[in-house]
């Protein structure tokens, strides 16, 4: 198994299948999320192949686009994954993470098993925050035909996956329901600190939103 071959073959996989995708899950949030977790994992010390293969094949087919259904992601990276011969408890840890990283609700208790799904999973959510996350958010809410902002629309506490999932929010309703969430739900001491800026930068995003949306200097 030459794991050097077999990232490179994946790499060039996903970026076939998500290259020019316009709602944020794009190739190039796969690269950073890659990064970042080969960044996190400089402090955490985990093993690097399980990272980048569960980092590189996260959104291969993310239940946003997929009517809800979140199994599909998994059994399409164990489908590819397979070809490689990978071994059988390697391409498991994988899907376990692409299975249990995304965020389920605010109101959702959930903790990854492993240090290697600890690090994609914070390496995917510092994606979702900061200026890229702000990006991300309204990128998002236009491919999903969704308003900027309503006065009138408050946020909703969601207490199951299922509720998460039918969620039709505004925009920036999104940061109150998930973003803003995110910097204490890391794992790792590495990702603590780099979201510590990145939550300040949407606080003042949203501060200097509010003011406009006032026609306020």
């Amino acid at each position: 198994m030459n794991k050097k071959i077999i990232l490179k073959e994946t790499e060039n996989y996903v970026m076939g299948k998500l290259l020019g995708e316009g709602s944020g899950h794009d190739w190039w949030h796969i690269y950073r999320v890659r990064r970042n977790a080969v960044l996190i994992n400089k402090q955490e010390k985990a093993d690097s192949f399980i990272i980048q293969l569960a980092a590189l094949l996260h959104d291969i087919s993310d239940w946003k686009f997929n009517e809800g259904n979140d199994d599909l992601g998994p059994r399409l990276a164990r489908k590819w994954l397979k070809k490689f011969e990978v071994k059988e408890d390697i391409i498991a840890h994988v899907c376990e993470v692409i299975k249990e990283m995304s965020f389920r609700g605010a109101g959702v208790r959930q903790k990854m098993r492993t240090k290697e799904g600890m690090i994609v999973q914070d390496a995917d959510r510092l994606d979702a925050i900061g200026a890229i996350g702000i990006a991300r958010v309204f990128a998002y809410g236009g491919r999903k035909g969704r308003e900027i902002y309503n006065p009138n629309a408050k946020p909703t506490r969601h207490n199951s996956f299922e509720e998460y999932k039918n969620n039709q929010s505004t925009s920036i309703n999104h940061f109150y329901e998930k973003l803003i969430f995110l910097k204490d739900l890391m794992n790792t001491k590495t990702a603590k600190k780099i979201a510590t800026d990145r939550h300040e930068f949407m606080k003042q995003f949203l501060d200097r939103f509010y003011k406009e949306w006032q026609g306020k200097e």
